[in-house]
């Protein structure tokens, strides 16, 4: 039986995900052992764990071409963003690069929503702002047909 795709458990994913990153940033643990804890510590049956999974293990294996796409569009260094910032900000460039299946405007979104749970009281809109213009770069057919 094949699963229908549920945007809640996709959006938990990512949540999952980009608390998961945020702490593989910090403390540099391997990414197999930080996904086995998320794994273990929460209730996965309402989460999107193959996304959560693809996500984890392609980001850190990807960063300098993920850090790449975003980095003109930035007005400081990466290592001089917030940690919670650079991961949603690499989650977002990954969705773009990577899953074409999700709109360039869900991406948006779902940075934004992000970003105003754990980050700063402003992060969001500066997310929003990165990811746009790398959106222009990455999905120029989709965004100008929008």
């Amino acid at each position: 039986m094949v699963k229908k795709f549920n945007p809640k458990a996709r959006h938990r994913a990512r949540r999952m995900a980009v608390q998961a990153l945020y702490q593989w940033q910090l403390v540099g643990h391997d990414i197999a052992d930080i996904e086995a804890q998320f794994l273990q510590a929460n209730d996965v049956e309402d989460i999107d764990v193959p996304y959560f999974t693809e996500a984890l293990h392609y980001i850190p294996s990807h960063i300098d071409t993920l850090d790449g796409h975003m980095t003109p569009y930035l007005d400081r260094a990466v290592n001089e963003l917030s940690p919670v910032e650079l991961a949603v900000l690499r989650l977002g460039v990954y969705e773009l690069s990577q899953r074409i299946d999700t709109p360039y405007k869900v991406v948006l979104n779902e940075a934004v929503e992000l970003a105003k749970v754990f980050g700063a009281a402003e992060g969001h809109r500066y997310i929003n702002g990165v990811l746009d213009k790398v959106a222009g770069d990455l999905r120029k057919v989709e965004k100008k047909g929008a």
